[in-house]
């Protein structure tokens, strides 16, 4: 009787993991398809500085530095990076490892490696076609995440928007970006994507270079967890060029940017971009 009992929990549990098992492998299959819709045409333009030429001379230096006369435009980027994740200012640091896909006006695919251990969450954040998800289980087997409503959907365009600087020909004038020089040092682009306006503003060097980026985000990171539109953004620390594009390669990003609320929550190196 007793070894009957434990044949059944036996043959229960297994096929329990069997179905949990494959319920993660469909969720693998389905980013992994939005990855690859997101592989888009390689682009036959090249960049000439008439494309800027119009533009306030602050955004030309910007785009002069980040891109080279010549360099082919591309459409996409892949990104490799390490580096560490917390979920708020109370929470521990955790090693992180992640690859990523940003498509210029179509979206983007984040999927990572948190932590470490019994506690290593794996899963998905993308972005496309109007609709956004985080997805994240531990070990691909106990889900602790899987979550998509408007909300996430308006916070991941945000994000969407704010990650372009490691795809400058995004941000192109051609691709319906409106540029202005508050002065010198500090230039923002106007874009709207799928009805969510968005103005990114990023101060620079005098050559060019990328030391802030900023944006309001919306985001239920306040004291009563209403959604609202939060000052994001964060600094950048380092910088590397890749196939013609310089671009941000360490950054550290988080909430509240430039208040006294702020805490950062990620903390990247860039290892490896592939550009399309």
């Amino acid at each position: 009787m007793i070894l009957n009992i434990l044949l059944i929990i036996a043959a229960f549990i297994t096929f329990s993991s069997i179905a949990v098992y494959l319920k993660f492998l469909t969720e693998v299959r389905e980013t992994n398809k939005i990855w690859h819709s997101l592989e888009t045409t390689p682009n036959n333009s090249v960049f000439t500085t008439e494309m800027i030429a119009e533009l306030p001379q602050p955004v030309q230096r910007y785009f002069l530095h980040t891109i080279q006369p010549g360099t082919p435009l591309a459409n996409f980027v892949k990104l490799t990076m390490n580096g560490s994740f917390r979920l708020s200012s109370d929470k521990p640091w955790l090693p992180m490892q992640a690859e990523q896909i940003i498509s210029a006006l179509k979206g983007f695919v984040w999927k990572a490696k948190i932590g470490s251990g019994l506690t290593k969450y794996i899963g998905a954040d993308y972005c496309f076609n109007n609709f956004a998800r985080m997805r994240f289980s531990i070990w691909g087997i106990i889900p602790v995440v899987n979550a998509h409503n408007q909300d996430i959907t308006r916070s991941a365009i945000g994000r969407f928007i704010g990650e372009s600087f490691w795809l400058p020909s995004a941000l192109l004038p051609q691709n319906s970006v409106d540029w202005q020089a508050i002065d010198d040092n500090t230039i923002e682009a106007s874009m709207k994507v799928d009805d969510e306006p968005v103005i990114l503003k990023f101060v620079i060097d005098s050559k060019g270079k990328v030391l802030k980026v900023s944006l309001l985000r919306w985001g239920d990171k306040t004291e009563d967890g209403s959604h609202t539109y939060i000052p994001f953004g964060g600094e950048v620390l380092s910088e590397k060029t890749f196939e013609g594009f310089t671009i941000p390669s360490q950054i550290n990003v988080g909430w509240w940017f430039g208040t006294d609320k702020y805490f950062d929550f990620f903390r990247a190196n860039f290892e490896q971009a592939e550009f399309c």
